[in-house]
């Protein structure tokens, strides 16, 4: 049992009045009788508060949250006596989340219930635990609250956030795939595999025209072609150290989950197999798959998947990945690159590139370009300038050297990452590299 707000507001008042009747002894009495009254009343709303009938509380929330996302938490409050109750309800969030909309005061109305709401918005990914509710029940004449828990401990899991994928699925049923900057370059029928016969339409290639179907039927006959199907597409993700870094909300390793969800769902959709592995921290290993399910075990198997504390070992990780791939494919490496990652990053790269077709997707920090457009305007900043060009030259030669291994890259910064990667796989498919 906890003094409520009001039970302090009387004895203040009562203490006032202690105080006067040192002045004026005919106040002495007025004081003693009201603290018996304080007291008798206090008693009796202490004897009532625990003769209350039990509350209890049940949550509703969705099972799965989404990163980043605002989401509704509703819970419904129910007592069994004849009589209204007042509450105060503070629901046991987890740590990870921000919200909006608790504590929150209600009336319960007699051998009724209450539902309230309010939002969480989840700020790491894995699994998150409510707590029980904690309710302050507030006793008849609100001199006292009593606590108590109520509801049970309940656990969601928080996905990456796959908003772009639903976007990116919506915008292909309307063809507004430019909307998201993804590039549609080829013509209809320029792709490398035969897919039908047609008739001629205004802006076929000369090389299209099938002119053993054309001189049977007397009219032009044009091939159509689509891009090859059922090739492999493999993730390889870095776990390490550098993943950590955040610019904005976001770090990169979550910017990264999201990339490698939206090339996922591109590739599935292109008829092709996707598979990932993770290395430099927890090991994770989905072999390549295809079908709508794809998409859900690969959710399932990187929400709760969170960047280590240790360097990654990308040789190691090359060698292993080497023995579970029997079939050529695209391999799209993640990482954070350094320039001093290139003497243990170039052998993996060697080693992967005499089977595959090897993707670098380097994310770049935002806060470089951030310092460069800076003005210089005293010496630290100008020191702070001329160590920005260094570092961004240093990397330039890491990826001049990737490149000559003959290794494809891609170094953007994080937010830009999912686009480029579609596009950079597009251009692969449509190419005939893989």
């Amino acid at each position: 049992m906890i003094p409520a707000r009001r039970l302090f507001y009387l004895l203040w008042l009562w203490l006032a009045i202690g105080v006067a009747a040192a002045f004026w002894p005919v106040l002495v009495m007025v004081w003693i009788g009201g603290g018996v009254l304080i007291l008798l009343a206090a008693g009796l709303d202490l004897l009532a508060s625990l003769r209350q009938a039990e509350i209890t509380v049940v949550r509703q929330v969705s099972a799965t949250l989404a990163l980043g996302v605002w989401s509704e938490v509703r819970l419904r409050v129910r007592q069994a006596k004849k009589s209204p109750v007042t509450v105060e309800i503070f629901d046991h969030f987890p740590a990870q989340v921000e919200v909006r909309g608790m504590p929150v005061q209600t009336r319960i109305p007699a051998s009724g219930w209450v539902e309230i709401s309010y939002e969480v918005r989840p700020t790491e990914r894995g699994e998150q635990c409510f707590s029980a509710t904690r309710l302050l029940i507030l006793s008849p004449l609100r001199l006292w609250r009593r606590s108590h828990m109520a509801g049970a401990r309940e656990c969601v899991k928080v996905y990456p956030n796959f908003a772009a994928m639903t976007s990116y699925a919506l915008l292909a049923t309307d063809n507004r795939l430019s909307m998201m900057g993804i590039r549609l370059r080829q013509r209809r029928g320029e792709g490398l595999e035969f897919h039908q016969l047609r008739e001629y339409r205004t802006g076929d290639m000369l090389r299209q025209i099938d002119w053993k179907a054309t001189s049977r039927l007397k009219k032009f006959i044009s091939r159509e072609y689509q891009d090859e199907r059922d090739q492999q597409v493999v993730f390889l993700i870095d776990c390490g150290r550098r993943m950590h870094a955040r610019d904005g909300e976001l770090s990169h390793f979550d910017h990264a989950l999201n990339a490698v969800l939206l090339l996922s769902y591109v590739a599935l959709r292109q008829g092709d197999t996707v598979g990932l592995m993770a290395f430099g921290g927890r090991p994770c290993y989905l072999p390549p798959r295809k079908g709508a399910g794809v998409i859900n075990s690969l959710l399932d198997t990187v929400y709760d998947l969170q960047a280590g504390t240790s360097s990654p070992d990308f040789l190691k990780a090359a060698t292993e990945l080497m023995s579970r791939l029997n079939k050529r494919s695209l391999v799209v490496l993640v990482t954070n690159l350094r320039d001093e990652d290139n003497d243990e990053l170039l052998p993996a790269l060697h080693l992967m590139r005499q089977r595959h077709l090897v993707l670098l997707a380097s994310l770049q920090e935002r806060i470089i370009n951030d310092v460069l457009s800076e003005p210089v305007q005293d010496f630290s900043a100008a020191l702070r300038n001329s160590a920005t060009h260094i570092y961004l030259e240093e990397r330039r030669k890491a990826h001049e050297a990737i490149k000559a291994y003959g290794v494809l890259g891609v170094d953007v910064e994080p937010e830009k990452l999912p686009v480029a990667l579609v596009n950079r796989y597009l251009d692969i498919k449509r190419s005939g590299r893989l």
